[in-house]
């Protein structure tokens, strides 16, 4: 079989559906990959730092370190793909991982855990980077937003997926399997981007990067109002998700005495409510506006933080309680998200849309690891509680809401490729 190449777009300007769902399936499976790395092995983090003879806030470290690896990875990545095109860095990221995941399984100590997590967030980073920077190749107007819907509702499946798969593992090996799957996963990924990921920015479209060149893009991006007000957005809709990634295990299983097992269903069954939010969105895409879309989902996520917290500060919360507000909590950033995301890509033109996509993932996942750390430090004794975790993320969602509401509208964007 030969590599994968895209068709040619039909009279209506459309992409054949085969095509579309098996994009889809192919980019979901790329963009999902960070997620299931980080979530996997959630439920093996009490147990992680038995086992390592460490400290809980020392283990929350390693998703701290892979956050700050896809951060810088895709500072890298984005600008190579516009530089070579998206098959080249994607390939060289997916074997930087699988040989990453792979080596962890043999970490002899929580410090080589964190410096290996670290270099798998770098690797990792090119599945996020290349998926959306594919999209706003092929894709223009409100498509990008339906098409980041359908990609939300295979990249939600990862998180639902990743924890209840790593409690089950948990029954029949250690925490070292889990690395094991996601390496295995890695190599499946590679046969995937081979045969059916086309190379969708073509040479005559690619900008070389000089060192000036990319500080000058980087600044513009950084001095665009319409970009990077949603991208901060962005940021602190993950730091608000990550910091129940991060501490939620502990809380659980601490505070409420769930089972490894029982975290991870309930897990999983929160992110249902990120799925369903990616979906409700996508269904009303060109019957509710953008903006309007955006409001709605950081005002639900808003409201059942803070709802969190007031259960959290009467003493009066119980899991069944919590675990409803941390579903509204997912479902207000499934809604927001693509929205957000779409706002900020559709004010750049094509020529950079990898070096945007790298910025955008970068502040993701820096906001979402800098933020998720904070609920050990806001607790004061090292381990995150509820009271610290419902703190950080009532702040982190008012800030993405305040930052909403400072959004440029629709008439600003870029919709139409140059």
């Amino acid at each position: 079989m030969q590599p994968a190449s895209a068709p040619t777009v039909d009279a209506s300007g459309r992409y054949p559906r085969k095509f579309v769902a098996l994009l889809v399936f192919v980019l979901g499976v790329l963009a999902a990959t960070g997620p299931l790395a980080t979530d996997l092995y959630l439920p093996a983090l009490p147990e992680i730092a038995a086992d390592l003879g460490t400290t809980e806030a020392r283990i929350q470290l390693t998703l701290t370190s892979m956050m700050v690896g896809l951060a810088l990875g895709q500072l890298v990545i984005g600008p190579m793909s516009d530089t070579w095109g998206r098959r080249t860095p994607l390939v060289i990221g997916i074997i930087g991982f699988a040989v990453t995941s792979f080596a962890v399984v043999f970490a002899p100590s929580v410090d080589a855990f964190i410096v290996l997590r670290f270099l798998q967030g770098v690797a990792g980073a090119a599945g996020a980077v290349i998926s959306r920077a594919v999209v706003r190749d092929l894709f223009e107007g409100e498509e990008v937003a339906r098409f980041m819907s359908r990609l939300m509702l295979i990249v939600g499946l990862a998180p639902m997926i990743g924890p209840v798969l790593g409690g089950q593992i948990l029954l029949f090996g250690s925490w070292r399997l889990m690395f094991t799957v996601l390496g295995v996963a890695a190599v499946i990924s590679l046969v995937l981007v081979y045969f059916w990921l086309p190379e969708s920015l073509p040479a005559e479209k690619r900008a070389p990067q000089r060192p000036a060149v990319l500080a000058r893009t980087f600044l513009g991006l950084l001095t665009d109002r319409r970009f990077i007000v949603p991208t901060l957005a962005i940021g602190f809709i993950f730091g608000t998700m990550f910091t129940y990634i991060s501490s939620f295990s502990f809380v659980a299983q601490s505070e409420f005495n769930a089972s490894p097992q029982t975290y991870s269903l309930i897990f999983g069954f929160n992110t249902l409510g990120m799925i369903a939010g990616t979906q409700i969105n996508a269904a009303l895409i060109g019957r509710v506006s953008m903006g309007i879309r955006l409001m709605v989902g950081l005002f639900i996520m808003v409201v059942s933080v803070l709802g969190m917290g007031l259960l959290a500060a009467t003493g009066t919360a119980t899991l069944t309680a919590l675990t409803v507000l941390l579903l509204l909590t997912l479902f207000g950033a499934g809604f927001s998200i693509p929205n957000a995301m779409t706002i900020a890509v559709a004010s750049q033109p094509v020529q950079v849309a990898g070096t945007a996509s790298a910025l955008i993932g970068s502040i993701q996942f820096a906001f979402g690891g800098a933020i998720g750390a904070l609920g050990g430090v806001v607790s004061g004794g090292g381990d995150a509680t509820l009271g610290s975790m419902t703190a950080v993320m009532g702040v982190s969602a008012l800030v993405a809401l305040g930052l909403g509401f400072l959004r440029p509208n629709e008439t600003q964007l870029r919709f139409a490729k140059p």
